[in-house]
């Protein structure tokens, strides 16, 4: 059987821990056999990311912008546990944020459906995809105790002055205070990457905020968010996609009776909270494809969750394993498809395809990992192993070559 050619090359960063032992089985039976391809190949395991100063993680998100696809394994984010654990030189930080900061990407989300896994929510029949604004708010926020009496103030001092100040509150007695920020730049970049995926995707596109309360930190992103679309309404219109703008309370009760099909953007915190609601009413975050979109079309698709840190404990005491691959093996579809849109070459796409179709019938037939047991209607009278899940789908995929 002749292999599928793929023009240009993907890049691929590896990870650690049983997410890397399942990357290289995923690469070893579903993608060498059946595809010749260019990996550019980067190691962002944290011993190695340790071992260059983390300057791997710079050149890796460098080869996306270079060849414009990426495919990647789940990493560890080191805390002080971590450092101790693996010996690193110190906790370094988190290799999807700096990816994100480089590309000036935006992280979408995207549930995997099944026949035999019912929603939660009994309205949802198509995904609901959210893109989350990954830079500022709560998480870049500075926090002080306030321990007794006293004002404390927002103080602005621009360059070349004057300074102004705004009283924040009037302290009669103890209490607490939260300053945050935002970028111009950062949340123009977002709003451009979310049209970017709503028309790549076809859908039509939501931004939720708060800004009849927020009126100046929310009604910003509102604006942006208005301008960016007015500026690309050409664009949209030829997609057949509609904007909606809707305050958050407002959008999280109209999700609940969407069948789905929809593009909602949200902020950095409100990202955060619906992305884990959503996972959770369409049955499992192991059932999620994530992707890093920039503004100019780069793509790096990766899992949504964690190195599955406990099964690799056990994967090193030589016991048996029952770890869900689905979202690092549409990690890899995920990249090839859009590869091979890209390079004008459908095979490659229709590769991609073949892979998640085998997948999703492995599921369908009740062939699945531990984790989905409860979840699948009628309930399987056993589960697979992490390796024995991966061969079933490997064995489908060559009945679909």
């Amino acid at each position: 059987m002749a292999k599928v050619q793929v023009k240009t090359p993907i890049v691929e960063l590896d990870g650690d821990e049983m997410t890397r032992i399942i990357w290289a089985m995923i690469k070893e039976k579903l993608i060498r056999p059946f595809l010749d391809v260019n990996l550019k190949y980067y190691d962002l395991g944290v011993q190695k990311r340790d071992e260059t100063d983390d300057r791997i993680t710079t050149e890796s998100a460098r080869a996306i912008q270079q060849y414009g696809v990426g495919v990647k394994c789940a990493t560890i984010t080191p805390d002080a546990e971590r450092v101790v654990e693996y010996k690193l030189k110190k906790a370094w930080p988190s290799p999807n944020g700096q990816i994100r900061s480089i590309l000036d990407g935006t992280v979408f989300r995207k549930p995997i459906l099944v026949k035999n896994i019912t929603p939660a929510v009994r309205s949802w029949t198509k995904p609901i995809i959210l893109g989350r604004h990954a830079y500022g708010d709560l998480y870049r926020g500075v926090e002080l105790v306030v321990d007794k009496p006293g004002k404390v103030e927002i103080v602005y001092n621009p360059t070349g002055g004057p300074e102004s100040r705004l009283l924040l509150h009037d302290f009669k007695g103890p209490g607490v205070v939260m300053g945050i920020h935002n970028l111009e730049k950062s949340i123009r970049s977002f709003a451009r990457a979310c049209i970017t995926y709503a028309v790549s995707e076809k859908l039509p596109l939501w931004f939720s905020a708060k800004d009849t309360i927020s009126k100046t930190y929310h009604a910003y992103f509102k604006n942006i968010f208005a301008a960016e679309t007015a500026a690309q309404k050409a664009r949209l219109e030829q997609a057949g996609i509609q904007y909606r703008y809707m305050l958050i309370d407002d959008a999280a009760a109209q999700i609940m009776k969407q069948a789905g099909g929809i593009l909602w953007a949200l902020s950095n915190y409100d990202g955060d909270v619906f992305s884990d609601v959503v996972a959770a009413g369409f049955g499992s975050l192991g059932m999620m494809t994530s992707v890093l979109v920039s503004p100019d079309g780069q793509y790096e698709f990766e899992a949504a969750h964690g190195t599955v840190r406990r099964h690799y404990y056990e994967h090193l005491k030589g016991h048996p394993t029952s770890t869900n691959s689905v979202a690092s093996i549409f990690a890899w579809t995920g990249g090839i498809k859009k590869r091979g849109e890209l390079d004008g070459t459908p095979e490659v796409t229709r590769f991609g395809a073949k892979i998640e179709k085998a997948v999703i019938d492995c599921i369908e037939a009740g062939v699945v990992t531990k984790d989905l047991v409860p979840l699948i209607e009628p309930r399987p009278a056993a589960h697979q192993s992490t390796e024995g899940f991966i061969d079933a789908v490997a064995a489908r995929l060559k009945d679909l070559m």
